[in-house]
Parts: structure tokens; sequence; C-alpha cells
């Protein structure tokens, strides 16, 4: 019985990914950061990361050629959905479909807008507290939609929309090297960042293992990460994404300097050495601390201490430093244009006044 539920996830031969290139004439395109992973060891290596995909949904972002994605048919995904952009892609594509019948299906579209939440069957759906279901998301991701595309997935994440109307779908996927070292850094790391603080507050991160850039086609400047997230149960900061997004972004903005710099321009300057000294007396963070060294529950006690200043002074939370910065500019040179206008006027009336 083992053996003949084995036979079902095998594929019929196939040509290779490097004869599907030269078949169907495929290039990678610079413009969208394009890399091929031709090596099925390392594309059945990614997948292994998932641990177990036997009967899984599973959707693939980016299959180009579909190396990837002939390693998620053969490990046993019931249902893959597959989202390309790259119309290029689609007959080869189309070629692997036929070879998994029932078991694929293609979606052309930009992953960045594509609705997943409509992608699978309702009764994939965990809630949020249970265990995770039974749906991945796997991609190796061009550079130049990595960051954003994990960032919208954090929010939805945080919201729990998009993938994640159908539970805590976990992510594995591939970032630039110096990324995936961003994603995973931990408190005090001279990579910690941003993006560090982000995930973290609401998953759990792996850095998989690191492929190194001689293995894809073309050959990148950078080595690639594989990095596995699991949404966590509980998210370690309890307020709105975007609030905590504007606290991270605002602290690791001048990420060389005492983190109480970045504090302050959450602040309209009237206000502004009163109210950090009250936010960070209330959260209880050392305000000489670089941001690097924050961990995750100082920035929860931030962005609590935040909140809590929004509710108590109106339209704190729509301030912005950089508007405020230029409107600043705008009325310095509005000024110096009336000067020189009623300069100008002067010595028009004294040339006049002088030529009687």
């Amino acid at each position: 019985m083992a053996a003949t539920q084995k036979l079902t996830y095998r594929l019929p031969p196939l040509p290779t990914i490097g004869e599907i290139i030269k078949l169907y004439n495929l290039r990678a395109e610079k413009q969208l950061s394009q890399n091929f992973l031709l090596d099925m060891r390392l594309t059945d290596k990614i997948v292994r990361q998932v641990e177990n995909l036997k009967d899984a949904h599973v959707c693939e972002v980016g299959p180009g050629p579909g190396g990837l994605t002939r390693s998620i048919l053969k490990a046993g995904a019931a249902d893959l959905l597959v989202v390309e952009k790259d119309t290029r892609f689609i007959p080869s594509l189309q070629l692997l479909s036929e070879a998994a019948p029932g078991r694929m299906r293609i979606a052309h579209g930009d992953i960045l807008s594509y609705r997943l939440d409509r992608g699978f069957p309702a009764d994939v759906t965990k809630t949020w507290e249970d265990v995770p279901p039974n749906l991945h998301i796997i991609g190796n991701l061009p550079f130049s939609v990595s960051t954003p595309l994990i960032i919208k997935w954090l929010e939805q994440m945080s919201n729990r929309s998009g993938p994640f109307t159908f539970g805590r779908t976990r992510l594995t996927l591939t970032f630039q090297k110096e990324v995936a070292e961003r994603l995973t850094a931990s408190t005090g790391s001279s990579q910690r960042s941003r993006l560090s603080v982000m995930a973290q507050y609401l998953c759990t991160v792996k850095n998989c293992f690191t492929i190194p850039g001689r293995a894809f086609v073309p050959k990148p400047n950078v080595d690639v990460g594989v990095v596995h997230f699991t949404p966590l149960a509980q998210p370690q900061i309890q307020q709105p994404f975007k609030l905590v997004e504007r606290i991270v972004k605002n602290v690791f903005q001048f990420r060389r300097k005492h983190c109480c710099r970045g504090i302050e321009m959450l602040f309209p300057e009237s206000q502004r050495q009163e109210l950090t000294d009250e936010l960070l007396c209330a959260a209880d963070v050392d305000p000489t601390l670089r941001p690097t060294e924050i961990s995750i529950s100082e920035f929860r006690a931030l962005a609590d201490a935040y909140s809590k200043l929004c509710q108590e002074n109106q339209g704190l939370i729509d301030y912005d430093f950089r508007e405020e910065l230029r409107l600043k500019h705008q009325l310095k040179r509005q000024c110096g244009s009336d000067r020189k206008q009623r300069h100008l006027h002067t010595t028009i009336e004294g040339n006049v006044n002088g030529g009687h």
C-alpha cells in the first residue's frame, strides 16, 4: 500500500529544466531580477524545509520554468496553485500540469495583487490558536519583489487576511543572503534591522541554509538564503501593524545613533522633547540604546506607551515629521521670495524717484 501511495507522487519522464529552457527559448529577464535554479537536489532541499507536503495545499510564487514546482509535486502536494506573472513560462508549466493531472492549477497574475484568500477551499481552514493548516507558500522569489512581498504578508498575518484567513499558513521563501540574515538577526546583531523586528514579533523565523550564487542561471552577484516562517499563535506585540511599523521605522532610520533620536521624530516639534521623555519613561526604555540593541519586549513596551499617547493626543497618530519639515521649507522659501519681491519693489521705486 505504501509503495502504491508513493507511486502516485512520481512524475512521468519529462525533459530536464535545462532542456525546457532551450525548448521554449526561455531567458531570465534582468529587469524582473529572475534567476533560474536548475539543480533538482537544491529544489528538493528547499521543499524538505517544509517537513511534510503529503496531501498538502501549496501556493508556489513565481515558478518560472518549473524546477521547484517539480520538487513540490514529487513531495506529494495534492493541490498546487502556481502564480506566475511572466506569460513566457505558462506553456512549460502547462506541460508539467498535464504530467500531474488534477494536482496543479496555473494562475497568470502578479502575486503582489493576487487574492490568495480565494485560492483554496474553506475546509483547509484552522483556527488561529490551532495547529497551522496543511497549506504552505513556497517560492524562489525574484530579488526585486521579495522585501515588499514579505512586508505585505506580515501585515496580512497581523490582520489574519490574505493567505492567513486559513490560519497560521507557513512560508518557505528565498531572499538575498543579506536580507535572510536581517530577517533572522537577533538583538544586538549588526544585521538587526526593521525587517528583523517586524518579522520576529509575528513569527518564528528560521534561516534554513544558503544557496551559492553560482547555482543559479544567470549567476547573481550574491548568495541566496532560504527562510522559513511560522506565524505565532500570539504575536509578541498586541498593537496594529501600522502602529508597530511606524515606531520601528522611526527608530531604525538613525540606526547608528541613540534610539531617542528616532523616537523624537514621532512627535511634532512643539511637543517633541516632552512627549519623547514621557514615552521612554512609560516604556522604561534606556534612551541611549542603539536601535539594534532594543529587544522585542522593549519594542512592545514602546508600542503600548505610544498607543496610549495617541489616544490622549488627538491627531498624533497621523503626524509625519517629513510633512512638517516640507511645510517649514516651503514657508522659508515663500518668505525668501517675499523679501526678494519687496527689495525689488524698493529698488524700482528708488530708481523711479531718482530719475525725477
